[in-house]
């Protein structure tokens, strides 16, 4: 979501990844034993009406659903339990290389339909500290960006966040995001956000940690897919609640929806102006949705969770950056009670925007503005600065349009295989 300028890495790595795809044979090529089970297994699984899933892929299943699913298929519980090994610890990609379930078994599972849900990687692109940023093509031929960000002291790895989208493109188009430039597609289902984070995974050879979503897209206007793909992070790959975070600009009743699930992850609230007026020329998404029902929303979701709110901040250098707007974002937050923090994020140019970084000494006395106010806040530090790390800005390197309704010329982009 918070936006900062890139320049292209000379040399882009892709490491493609084998994407499972299988439609569903006629009827008549199905024996009548495969019909039956299928349809059984269709039924078993079956997403609730209005969900943003797809009822044949496995990956977001937990470990029950796939033991029914097994079971549907005239299998013992135990080969559900194999299949949640196979996806989420050894990250298989296709059902036919599900080598410990018997060959019919895997059979049957791609005639009726059924498929992991992973796609293949576009594009790789690797700054010189590490960051690595993937362009993700969904089967729709459409792109999403996820960023693996490594934390390493003299010991190795410490900690490994992925950055992941909850859509293809973002609606909101905050005037300074690179995202919102690229237009709007459509919701991210549950297993294409899941999905992320094991690419990622599979791209560092190691657990991740941290995840956050402020990629691309809105978590809240994607808020049932959101959930779920939270439910499988933390159940299923095993990443615990509080080293999650959601981030959002702000919609209407979603945050008290999502204070209601009681999460232990924490709300990231893309604040970026002190009042009204000035934020709604920065979101023009706050129009709708007044400072003061939305800071209420964040002081109810502390109550209900207990959970710090975390406002995110860009620094737009000669726009919100002064003495008097840290002291006016002090006062807002008092105001509103306890239980927050201040991420500030020094902005970075991109193409196309007339907003300016602000100085080291700018950032330093707003920082220090709301420290002497008693507010904890930290800076950001820019990672990923050759490799187009800003949110959207490698997507739309490739894919400025991810409306275009002949979206197949992307086939014909080569992939690049370099080592990483």
């Amino acid at each position: 979501m918070i936006t900062t300028s890139m320049a292209m890495l000379s040399h882009v790595c892709s490491l493609p990844i084998a994407r499972a795809i299988h439609r569903p044979l006629s009827l008549t090529a199905i024996s009548s034993r495969s019909l039956s089970t299928a349809t059984s297994a269709t039924a078993a699984a079956s997403p609730p009406r209005g969900s943003q899933v797809d009822p044949h892929v496995l990956l977001g299943m937990s470990e029950p659903e796939l033991q029914q699913l097994a079971a549907d298929f005239g299998q013992q519980s135990y080969r559900g339990k194999q299949l949640h090994h196979l996806i989420y610890q050894r990250k298989v990609k296709e059902i036919q290389d599900f080598s410990q379930l018997p060959q019919a078994f895997r059979n049957e599972l791609q005639e009726a339909g059924w498929r992991v849900g992973r796609s293949p990687i576009y594009r790789t692109v690797t700054a010189a500290d590490g960051t690595v940023k993937l362009l993700i093509k969904l089967e729709d031929n459409r792109l999403i960006e996820t960023v693996g960000i490594p934390i390493q002291d003299e010991k190795g790895p410490v900690r490994l966040t992925a950055c992941i989208s909850s859509q293809v493109g973002c609606p909101l188009r905050c005037s300074f995001c690179a995202t919102g430039k690229g237009g709007y597609s459509r919701n991210l289902k549950r297993h294409e956000i899941v999905e992320q984070v094991l690419a990622i995974e599979e791209i560092f050879k190691n657990r991740v940690t941290n995840v956050v979503f402020m990629g691309m897209g809105e978590p809240m206007l994607n808020l049932k897919s959101v959930l779920e793909a939270h439910r499988c992070l933390n159940k299923d790959v095993q990443i615990g609640q509080r080293m999650i975070t959601i981030s959002t600009v702000g919609v209407p009743n979603t945050i008290k929806k999502l204070a209601s699930h009681k999460l232990q992850s924490t709300l990231a609230l893309s604040l970026h102006a002190p009042n009204q007026k000035l934020r709604e020329t920065i979101v023009p998404s706050a129009k709708s949705y007044p400072l003061d029902a939305i800071m209420k929303d964040c002081r109810d979701y502390f109550l209900e969770t207990s959970r710090r709110v975390s406002f995110e901040y860009a620094l737009l250098a000669g726009v919100n950056d002064r003495a008097e707007h840290a002291k006016e974002l002090a006062e807002l937050l008092h105001e509103w009670g306890r239980g927050s923090h201040v991420n500030l994020i020094p902005f970075n140019p991109i193409e196309g925007s007339d907003y300016q970084r602000p100085s080291k000494k700018a950032v330093q006395a707003f920082a220090a503005a709301l420290e002497s106010r008693k507010i904890t806040v930290s800076v950001r530090q820019t990672r990923g600065m050759d490799a187009s790390a800003a949110c959207g800005q490698l997507r739309n390197e490739f894919q400025k349009s991810p409306l275009l309704a002949d979206s197949d010329s992307l086939q014909s982009e080569p992939e690049i295989a370099v080592a990483c």
